[in-house]
């Protein structure tokens, strides 16, 4: 996250504590223009970032004042810009505000959550099988009811005592199933579709699961097993592929093992035999895995996981694609949840359970705010859907009556037709997909919109501090902006105003006594050394010789406490050596300079910093001629009595 002025120079954001608090009506303390700032906004900010007591005095609480009333003034400006109204502040007030939210909320962060489950579904292995009933992701109604009642059916048939893998064999629409009996063998999390996994999961062993929906149709499944987890294996292979002469492949392949047994080189081997062209030039190493990763070749992953010691090579045995010898390379066990935690936040934040959790906890968030949807209206809009909306150029072409009426409330507050269409003509662009989904999508983002914005509403009434942070982050990203805008990138990239304002201020940049001088450092002595024996016979440094420093700074301008290792030589032309913090030093100093004014090209750092400081200053008188700052006395003394009384 972006770390503003304003956060650092008031301070950082105090922890929020998740309970509601009683307040008194604050007073109001200044007005600047139409925008009234009250007493309990300051005292919070002032409290805040003065720990100490010696601050609560009435002059450190009287220039603090004018520094808030400054802060104020450079906020209205921003809004006054529309720099409020903008994407880039929308997108990214939207985050702070929903990072600020989450300690207030019942349930847990999403991602957080699954992926912790995710993790512990990582440490057991899954035996299932399963029947299925295929069905489009995208199936009629009346098709969705047909295969519906099939797996029904299946299931009332499984519960009545008819063998699982029989049936699977005869009804299930899954081609393996023919061969395999619907038997899947061992899988663990992130391997099958999220409904699947957690279904499998969630179902005792031995016995049968609900009707489970996935993009592929409907399932049963049957939990046949579950066990710890043996973590991944990393194999070498040689391949000899199924040909017509069987005979002739199993000859080959026991005859390969007959030469490694005696002694031949396996890389050797490989490289003469295997054919698995991808991998017999790399001694046949494959890509550590994890259960169920081949499980369309069950008996190379079933060979791998039962062998034991690194280095141990298999008897030959078949496959579908033919016949196999492997060498175990090694074993992985599964990593702590915190080596894997970020990886694995990585994968589940694009995996289909953090959408179906989101869509879990919207329908509560939906039923909490009392969200109620006029679905004939709705209807009617989204009849308006046309390919514009894939151009990002839609325009509303319905009735005005259908304009002004109710699409949608939350808790109780109706929102028209007529706001979706601003809506939509704000946040419409290019994009992929079906004019209506198009639509809909825009659609559900506003209600999404409008449920943040009353549950915001409540924790700002209920929580002053969740209120207070709010408001300090708001204003936060719009100082950040209006201050780049209007004084630090124009001061850094103003070169000749920086000029002038030092030719104006010369006297301003005396400078002590300094040096001219490279430094070189280097955690091993004898690289000084011998780079102090180089430059001292005059010979010319080169790469190969600059490559043995940990880091060179070039010839610059040194005063007293500019640097630490220039502070500790003595301060004379020709070689210094040094040591610090475990690293050696060579400091070469060119000459020594006398004190006086410093150059422009010496003192830019401070006239940047100086002239920013100056611009800063004539805006702000500026913005107090445009918008009037009011103090209210009665404000004002409460402010006093609150910070000074002990």
């Amino acid at each position: 996250m972006r770390v503003f002025m304003w956060v650092v120079f008031f301070g950082s954001a105090i922890a929020a504590t998740g309970q509601p608090k009683t307040e008194t009506v604050p007073l109001p303390l200044f007005s600047v223009g139409e925008q009234q700032v009250t007493t309990d906004e300051f005292l919070y900010t002032y409290k805040k970032n003065h720990p100490n007591k010696q601050d609560f005095t009435e002059n450190k609480i009287d220039e603090y004042l004018e520094l808030f009333i400054n802060f104020k003034l450079k906020v209205m400006e921003a809004r006054a810009r529309g720099l409020d109204t903008t994407a880039k502040f929308e997108t990214e007030f939207k985050t702070y505000r929903e990072e600020l939210k989450k300690p207030y909320r019942t349930e847990p962060d999403a991602l957080e959550k699954l992926t912790k489950e995710t993790y512990q579904r990582l440490t057991e292995e899954i035996r299932a099988a399963h029947i299925l009933v295929a069905l489009k992701p995208d199936a009629t109604p009346a098709d969705t009811t047909i295969a519906y009642q099939k797996i029904l059916h299946l299931k009332s048939r499984v519960l009545a005592g008819e063998d699982f893998e029989k049936l699977a064999r005869e009804l299930s629409e899954d081609p393996s199933a023919k061969y395999n009996g619907g038997d899947l063998g061992y899988f663990t999390a992130l391997q099958m579709v999220f409904p699947f996994e957690d279904a499998a999961y969630k179902t005792p062993v031995g016995e049968l699961s609900d009707i489970v929906r996935t993009r592929f149709g409907y399932h049963l499944i049957k939990v046949k097993d579950r066990k710890p987890t043996r973590g991944e294996v990393e194999v070498s292979h040689i391949l000899i592929r199924s040909a017509r002469d069987e005979a002739k492949v199993k000859n080959t392949i026991f005859s390969v093992y007959d030469q490694l047994k005696g002694g031949r080189s396996w890389d050797d081997v490989c490289q003469e035999y295997s054919e698995d062209t991808n991998t017999r030039e790399a001694g046949g190493r494959l890509k550590p895995f994890g259960v169920g990763a081949l499980s369309s070749v069950p008996e190379f992953e079933a060979m791998a996981f039962s062998m034991q010691q690194p280095g141990d090579i298999s008897d030959p045995f078949q496959s579908a694609l033919g016949w196999h010898i492997i060498r175990l390379e090694s074993k992985i066990p599964l990593p702590s949840f915190k080596e894997m935690e970020p990886s694995l936040r990585r994968r589940v934040s694009r995996d289909e359970r953090l959408q179906l959790s989101q869509q879990i906890l919207q329908a509560k968030r939906r039923k909490e705010f009392l969200f109620l949807e006029n679905e004939a209206i709705k209807q009617q809009v989204v009849a308006l859907a046309d390919s514009s909306l894939i151009r990002g150029t839609w325009k509303y072409t319905g009735a005005k009556e259908l304009s002004t009426q109710t699409l949608f409330s939350v808790e109780g507050n109706g929102t028209q037709v007529n706001e979706l269409i601003q809506y939509i003509y704000t946040h419409q662009k290019p994009t992929a997909g079906s004019p209506v989904s198009i639509l809909t999508q825009l659609y559900e983002a506003l209600v999404e919109e409008k449920i943040a914005e009353a549950e915001e509403a409540k924790l700002m009434r209920e929580h002053p501090d969740f209120r207070n942070l709010l408001n300090e982050y708001r204003e936060g990203i719009l100082l950040f902006e209006i201050m780049e805008t209007e004084i630090w990138g124009k001061a850094s990239a103003d070169s000749t105003g920086q000029k002038q304002y030092f030719e104006q201020n010369q006297s301003r940049y005396q400078a002590g006594e300094r040096l001219e001088a490279r430094i070189f450092s280097a955690s091993d002595k004898s690289v000084i050394e011998d780079i102090q024996n180089k430059i001292a016979r005059g010979d010319t440094l080169k790469d190969s010789d600059l490559k043995k420093f940990k880091s060179l700074q070039n010839f610059r301008t040194y005063e007293r406490k500019d640097n630490k290792v220039i502070d500790q030589i003595s301060w004379s032309t020709g070689l210094h050596k040094a040591e610090m913090e475990g690293l050696f030093y060579l400091v070469e100093v060119k000459r020594l300079i006398s004190p006086g004014l410093k150059t422009y090209e010496e003192a830019r750092p401070q006239v940047i910093a100086d002239y920013q400081d100056y611009l800063e200053k004539n805006w702000v008188t500026g913005l107090r001629e445009t918008y009037r700052v009011k103090i209210n006395k009665k404000g004002k003394k409460f402010v006093m009595a609150q910070l000074t009384t002990k």
